[in-house]
C-alpha cells in the first residue's frame, strides 16, 4: 500500500518562539545533571508523563480549535503526551499504538480520559491507521512530522541556553527526527552549538534518508529504542531539517544501550528507556567529538521495571 505524502509545512524560529510559551504555561523546567565531569544530563524524564514528548504534544494541541478531535500514532511516548494535552487543555483525541507496544506506556495511557487504538504490529501499521482516521476529519499530529511538535521539542534548547553556558553539543535520540530536527533549528542561530544525533542501529531510518534526500523503507529490527523504532512518513520535512542543521548521525549498538542504560542508573540514579540512552551510549562509546560542554538530552523514563532489572542484573552477574 502506497502512502499519499501530506503538505506539512517547515517549522520557523517564530514557532519555536510561540512553543515555548505553549509549553511553559503548564510544564516546569527540567534540570541539568552532571552524568560524567564531561556529560551534562538533560534530564527529560522528570516530566508529568516521564518523556520530552510531551512538550510537542502541548505546542501542537494548543494550535487546534477546542471543537476538533486530534488523533495520533505513536510507540507510545508521543501518545502518552498527546493525552497529557488533550487533558489539560479540554480537547478530544485517539490515540493509536501498535499492538505490541510497550505495556508500561499503554498502561500510562489508560489512565487518561482519550480513545486508545491498537493497530497491527508496527508503529507503521499505527500510523497507516491514525491517517486513515484523520482523513475522516480529525486533525492529525504526527509525533514528529510535524511543525508545531518540532518547534515544542526545540524548546528543551531554549531552555538548555539559559541553563548552561556555550559552547555545547547537544547529543539526542533520533526516530522520526522531531527532537532533533527541532534542536538542529534552535541551534541555526547559535554558532557555538553543535547538535549530534543517534539512533539505534537497528532502526537507522533518518540515516538512511539523508542520504538518499529522502525517505527510503528499511528493515526495522528489534531494539530496547522502541521509541525511536520504525521507518519515517514519507515526505517528512524532518529529513531536510536534520539534513540541514544536525552536524552528524551516529549510530550504537544494542549492547551499547544496554550499558548506557546501566550506567545511568547505578552511576547516575537516573532512570531511561532504550532510545534515551542511545546518545549516552554515543558518548561513552566514544564517538561523539564535541565543542564545548557535551549535554545528553536523556529524553524518557518509561521503561519496563523487568526490562530495567535485568539489564542492571546481568551487569551483577557477569563482574561478580
Amino acid at each position: 500500500m502506497t502512502m499519499t505524502i501530506r503538505a506539512v509545512r517547515t517549522p520557523t524560529l517564530a514557532d519555536i518562539d510561540r512553543a515555548a510559551r505553549a509549553v511553559a504555561q503548564h510544564l516546569e523546567r527540567t534540570p541539568v545533571a552532571a552524568g560524567m565531569p564531561e556529560l551534562a544530563l538533560k534530564l527529560e524524564g522528570l516530566q508529568p508523563t516521564g518523556s520530552f514528548k510531551v512538550r510537542g504534544a502541548l505546542a501542537a494541541l494548543s494550535t487546534v480549535d477546542a471543537d476538533v478531535p486530534v488523533v495520533t500514532a505513536s510507540a507510545g511516548n508521543h501518545a502518552l503526551g498527546v493525552a497529557f494535552a488533550a487533558h489539560v487543555l479540554g480537547r478530544r483525541a485517539t490515540v493509536v499504538t501498535s499492538a505490541t507496544a510497550s505495556p508500561v506506556k499503554v498502561a500510562a495511557i489508560r489512565r487518561f480520559d482519550v480513545d486508545l487504538v491498537q493497530v497491527g504490529t508496527r508503529y507503521d501499521d499505527a500510523e497507516r491507521h491514525a491517517l486513515e482516521l484523520a482523513a475522516r476529519g480529525a486533525h492529525f499530529v504526527s509525533p514528529y512530522n510535524d511543525p508545531d511538535v518540532i518547534a515544542g521539542q526545540a524548546t528543551i534548547g531554549v531552555e538548555l541556553a539559559e541553563q548552561l553556558p556555550g559552547p555545547l553539543t547537544v547529543v539526542c535520540g533520533v526516530g522520526g527526527g522531531g527532537l532533533s530536527a527541532g534542536l538542529g533549528l534552535w541551534a541555526s542561530t547559535r554558532p557555538d552549538v553543535r547538535v549530534v544525533g543517534v539512533e539505534p542501529a537497528a532502526s537507522a531510518a533518518m540515516a538512511a534518508a539523508v542520504a538518499a534526500g529522502h525517505q527510503v523503507p528499511i528493515e526495522v529490527g528489534a531494539t530496547l529504542a522502541d521509541g525511536a523504532a520504525g521507518n519515517i512518513e514519507p515526505g517528512s520535512v524532518t529529513i531536510d531539517l536534520v539534513s540541514r542543521y544536525v552536524d552528524e548521525l551516529l549510530t550504537v549498538t544494542e549492547d551499547e544501550i544496554r550499558d548506557a542504560i546501566r550506567f545511568l542508573a547505578t552511576r547516575c540514579g537516573v532512570i531511561a528507556e532504550g532510545a534515551a540512552a542511545a546518545p549516552v551510549a554515543a558518548v561513552l562509546a566514544g564517538r561523539v567529538a564535541t565543542r564545548g560542554r557535551a549535554v545528553a538530552v536523556v529524553s524518557g523514563r518509561n521503561i519496563a521495571p523487568a526490562v530495567l532489572a535485568e539489564i542492571v542484573t546481568a551487569a551483577g552477574t557477569r563482574s561478580a
